[in-house]
């Protein structure tokens, strides 16, 4: 569904993307892990058309997009969910997540879809007309998935879910992606940096450092991985990531 080949993005003379490439077929949940500064939410970005991509391919279910208007792109059917969650502070929950649906004009189908998200986040429902400066982080993080859900994606980007939530309500958002995929059969990409975590829910990952993906394969090899242990996890044998980066220690694919 989705295929980058050597992607380059450039901040000024900083080269921030180094030749991504990845594959994640459809109805998949698979993860972009790596350390803050690594280049993950650079990658999310240049896929949308939110970043100029100075070289390589972007492909959706056998589509160029690269460098194209990222409305263009939520058409055709990716949606992203920023870091952040970035909802709309004056709105209420409802009006939240209608505006997730501004492009679709079957009001019937629109209600069920609202009512999906709420049967999903059953929190949300008795806070539908509170506005968005009120909720806590968790339930800002659940309006966003909701939102982006109402634009009926068939392919959803997720930028740190767990980002500035309380360890109970990570679980519970993570469980929610996770019924997202299974049950509505949606393909996700999910950037994280707690890899732990998103590789307990995704099936395949790729590992990025430094502008590259340094590694990759299935959840369970990377899990049981040494190297990866050592450098992400705190387990098994240490790999001091300034020496990764400086080149001392190349990770082998």
């Amino acid at each position: 569904m989705l295929f980058t080949k050597g992607l380059e993005v450039y901040y000024e003379k900083i080269k921030a993307l180094l030749g991504v490439s990845i594959k994640v077929p459809k109805g998949k949940l698979y993860a972009i892990l790596g350390s803050n500064g690594a280049g993950k939410s650079t990658f999310l970005k240049a896929i949308m058309g939110l970043e100029f991509c100075s070289y390589g391919v972007v492909e959706f279910e056998g589509r160029r997009i690269e460098n194209i208007h990222p409305s263009k792109i939520v058409k055709l059917g990716m949606t992203l969910i920023p870091e952040g969650r970035h909802i709309f502070p004056e709105l209420t929950v409802d009006e939240n997540l209608r505006v997730g649906a501004f492009l679709r004009s079957n009001a019937k189908e629109i209600k069920r879809d609202i009512e999906l998200v709420f049967s999903l986040f059953p929190h949300l429902k008795g806070k539908r007309k509170t506005e968005g400066r009120f909720l806590s982080g968790g339930e800002q993080q659940m309006v966003a998935v909701g939102r982006a859900l109402l634009t009926k994606p068939k392919l959803l980007l997720m930028d740190e879910p767990s980002m500035g939530l309380s360890p109970l309500l990570v679980k519970e958002v993570f469980n929610i992606i996770e019924r997202i995929n299974k049950e509505e059969k949606m393909t996700i990409l999910l950037v994280e940096q707690n890899l732990k975590l998103a590789l307990n829910i995704a099936e395949y990952a790729y590992v990025m450092q430094n502008g590259r993906v340094e590694r990759y394969g299935t959840s369970e090899s990377l899990l049981n991985d040494a190297e990866v242990k050592g450098a992400y996890l705190g387990e098994g044998k240490y790999i001091d990531k300034k020496q990764i980066w400086e080149g001392k220690i190349r990770i082998k694919k």
